[in-house]
């Protein structure tokens, strides 16, 4: 039986569909599901993906974390059930409290559109198991608010812990610590600011992208090659 992937879908999101693509070449069975529903039935794996919801109003992250989808999505975490926020999504998820930390405007206040190298500082979560520690990943970024922030005395609770699963090689928005991705406290959500689904192809310029998202069908038993074809 394949993976279910649930991709939530909010008013300005953009990147549902290269989620489902990226996805699906995996092997997962993707549906997208309305911000406005209920229920995450049938599904083993949630994603939050990039974009603009609700036009960042307010602050990046902070209308969609009302969403009536929002209430299954943190039920799906606390039952145990993978969950990945990717860019807006990190936002998303950090705005619920399901991550630690608040996404800031980048330090150089441009919005950022280019690959960068993100290093593996955790192989052991469900979703970097295909990455042995320090293997670094070629992965795009685009955003305006992804310098990540917490306090001084979380973070060293965080890096010890082994929460701070990917670190940038080249800061490129001030991030601290240079985190690029960072995970609850029981390893089942991850919230990045690199694109792993644009990264799953060769003719894209990179399938590293394949690794976190590969590492996640994994953990739910699904058999999936390596790398799509």
């Amino acid at each position: 039986m394949s993976v279910r992937a649930g991709i939530v879908l909010f008013p300005g999101s953009n990147c549902e569909q290269d989620c489902a693509r990226a996805l699906g070449s995996l092997g997962a069975e993707t549906r997208i599901v309305w911000h406005q529903e209920k229920e995450l039935s049938d599904v083993d794996i949630v994603v939050l993906p990039g974009g603009f919801a609700h036009g960042d109003y307010l602050r990046t992250g902070a209308l969609a974390r009302f969403s009536p989808i929002m209430e299954a999505v943190c039920a799906h975490a606390r039952s145990g059930g993978l969950v990945i926020g990717i860019c807006n999504g990190f936002q998303i998820l950090c705005e619920a409290g399901l991550l630690p930390g608040a996404l800031r405007r980048n330090v150089n206040l441009k919005f950022l559109c280019k690959w960068t190298s993100a290093y593996v500082d955790n192989s052991t979560t469900p979703f970097t198991s295909r990455a042995g520690a320090g293997r670094s990943l070629r992965l795009p970024i685009n955003h305006f608010e992804g310098n990540w922030y917490c306090e001084a005395a979380e973070l060293e609770d965080l890096r010890a812990s082994g929460r701070l699963v990917l670190r940038y090689a080249e800061n490129p928005n001030g991030s601290l610590g240079d985190v690029a991705g960072v995970c609850n406290e029981d390893f089942n959500v991850l919230g990045l600011m690199p694109h792993p689904e644009r990264a799953c192809e060769a003719l894209l310029g990179s399938e590293d992208g394949a690794v976190l998202l590969g590492s996640m069908l994994d953990h739910v038993g699904a058999g999936i090659r390596s790398v799509p074809v």
